[in-house]
């Protein structure tokens, strides 16, 4: 694990702000208005996670066992924090379906990191999985907020319920692994690898759940999620960046698949949603050319570099793929999986130092 002198004080949504700005535009009331209040409360949870970072976060005790140990509240249409606790480790399935799904995808989280890794939970210390479900109502995203996960239900309109994908659960989990590791800064091309490297593993959490090979699996994130009135099929693809989504409402999507196209803003905290576009699909076209299971090589690869210590908070693309490079050699030697991970780089239009 790095040994970072302290944590980015990061608040990471699996629903873009650009989509939630395109939204909160419709002409249609009961499409702009959850929209319009859904970005007014990732502000107001911004913003507290920037003071928690200040003050500090309450402590909690964790037991490395490697089992997990998930608790999930129900804030009942509130947005109290954590809420009433309805599941805890061990209890039977309830009656509510998204308490239940919350629950199995935190535990999908946990046992890929483990199994794959011997990671214990996502600190590597076996840091107990909190989830908060049914927060405020009709909220159109989920979070990790630093502490735990926090699930909307959605509209009903352009989102379903943020339980349904297991990768958005696995994705937001994974920002905690992150922050724990290299620590990746919010902004720019290091905050494109930090939601990049959500999308890896959670995809690859969809991938293991179902017992996918690299040539199985949809390579879409957040499949399921969109409501059927949405010309449609995910938040994102890394197969084919940029074709998740072209909707009259949402619009099209903007994610570019190589640096030919990278996208150069001030939003989005300098575009860490959309040009993830090109890190995600470097790493399905190296998963892809190795075949198998994506988690065991490619997945080994990229989890090297993001806990080895060597990747800085400030990483770029080219310090990402060079490090990977480096981690394929030294764990495979010079094979396919060396081969595989240059050329993916390189199609992707990036170049190793």
């Amino acid at each position: 694990m790095t040994t970072h002198g302290g944590f980015e004080p990061v608040f990471c949504t699996i629903v873009p702000p650009h989509v939630l700005d395109k939204l909160a535009q419709a002409e249609d009331p009961a499409l702009a208005g959850p929209a319009r209040r859904t970005l007014q409360r990732d502000a107001f949870e911004r913003t507290q996670r920037r003071l928690t970072t200040v003050i500090g976060a309450t402590a909690v005790a964790a037991v490395a066992d490697g089992k997990p140990q998930r608790t999930i509240h129900d804030a009942r249409h509130g947005t109290d924090l954590p809420g009433h606790k309805v599941r805890g480790e061990g209890d039977k399935p309830g009656k509510d379906a998204t308490v239940n799904r919350a629950y199995a995808g935190l535990g999908a989280t946990f046992e890929l990191f483990w199994r794959a890794y011997q990671r214990d939970s996502i600190d590597g210390g076996g840091l107990p999985l909190n989830a908060t479900v049914h927060y405020d109502r009709d909220y159109n995203n989920a979070f990790w907020n630093g502490e735990q996960m926090v699930f909307g239900d959605g509209d009903g309109e352009i989102f379903l319920d943020f339980t349904i994908p297991i990768d958005v659960i696995g994705h937001e989990l994974a920002h905690g692994v992150t922050q724990y590791t290299a620590n990746l800064t919010y902004f720019g091309q290091p905050g494109a690898l930090n939601e990049s490297l959500s999308d890896v593993f959670g995809s690859l959490i969809k991938q293991y759940t179902l017992g996918q090979t690299a040539a199985e699996a949809d390579w879409l994130i957040g499949a399921g999620l969109l409501a059927p009135r949405v010309t449609g099929k995910a938040l994102r693809s890394m197969k084919e960046p940029g074709t998740a989504y072209d909707d009259d409402v949402l619009g099209k999507d903007p994610q570019p698949a190589t640096m030919d196209d990278f996208v150069r803003t001030g939003r989005d905290n300098g575009g860490v949603h959309i040009n993830s576009g090109i890190p995600n699909h470097a790493f399905y076209l190296a998963a892809t050319a190795l075949g198998g299971h994506a988690w065991e090589r490619a997945g080994q690869v990229w989890y090297d570099v993001l806990t080895g210590g060597e990747l800085k908070e400030q990483a770029m693309f080219a310090d990402f793929a060079t490090l990977t490079v480096k981690a394929a050699r030294e764990r495979f030697g010079e094979g396919e999986e060396l081969d595989a991970v240059s050329k993916a780089w390189e199609q992707v239009g990036v170049r190793t130092l």
